[in-house]
């Protein structure tokens, strides 16, 4: 397995295709959940995309935003096939040492407060439907 942090211009067509089409997968397909992948964000200098390949293959990612104050990860993908490995965690440890000690905001899956708990998030808001799906907005100060 390997972890890599990257900016959008570190990624050939044939990269940015893939890391679209694992997203697309795993939120608009596997969760019945059409929302509007390509905003712009990826484009930006400052975005970080944290990619997990095994092998050839991109098997998970996360995106790392600069909202400036604050840090904001999102787009937190595991491949269905690459699941149960801890690939997750993996992404989370690179996203985590990319930050440091900055403020993180994330929105995340009801399920999963435990897991971004974990990593010293709280959460920080009432749980809100975003594109059919339920999140609750968390901080780590």
């Amino acid at each position: 397995m390997r972890i890599s942090t990257v900016t959008f211009d570190d990624l050939d067509a044939r990269a940015a295709y893939t890391l679209w089409r694992l997203r697309q997968q795993v939120f608009v397909v596997e969760q019945a959940s059409p929302y509007p992948d390509l905003d712009g964000r990826d484009l930006e200098p400052e975005t970080r995309h944290v990619l997990a390949h095994d092998g050839d293959e991109l098997v998970g990612c996360l995106r790392l935003l600069d909202d400036g104050t604050h840090a904001r990860i999102g787009r937190v993908v595991v491949a269905a096939s690459a699941r149960g490995r801890g690939l997750a965690r993996d992404l989370m440890d690179a996203a985590m040492a990319e930050v440091g000690g900055r403020e993180v905001r994330l929105d995340a899956q009801t399920g999963l407060t435990g897991f971004y708990a974990s990593y010293g998030f709280e959460v920080s808001g009432p749980e809100f439907v975003e594109d059919g799906v339920a999140h609750v907005p968390m901080v780590r100060r």
